[in-house]
């Protein structure tokens, strides 16, 4: 029993990594154009900001501005360039201040 459960933890793992290794490893040997180039480095900003988009909505469904504040502060701080961990500090501190201010805490 414990060799088939470890069989298919690891048929899991590889099934896992294999996807996320391969790009990993050839996208340093594949060369591309230079707007193919600069596409493929704006998906990352283009899925951070679909998952995050909804979700500024739905901090506080009676106040839903919180949310937007904490988005805007977002927006600010990453047209000024700041890291990725002070814009996301920056952003909760907004909110949280928002909602120390409004009596929501």
């Amino acid at each position: 029993m414990r060799a088939e459960i470890f069989t298919l933890i690891l048929g899991m793992a590889a099934v896992t990594y294999i996807p996320r290794a391969i790009p990993a490893v050839l996208t340093d040997k594949l060369r591309f154009r230079a707007k193919v180039e600069k596409y493929l480095k704006l998906i990352p900003f283009t899925a951070m900001a679909a998952l995050v988009f909804p979700a500024i909505f739905s901090v506080d469904e009676s106040r839903p501005y919180i949310g937007v504040i904490g988005g805007l502060a977002a927006v600010l701080l990453a047209w000024r360039k700041l890291p990725l961990a002070v814009t996301v500090l920056g952003s909760i501190g907004a909110v949280l201040t928002v909602y120390l201010i409004s009596g929501a805490a």
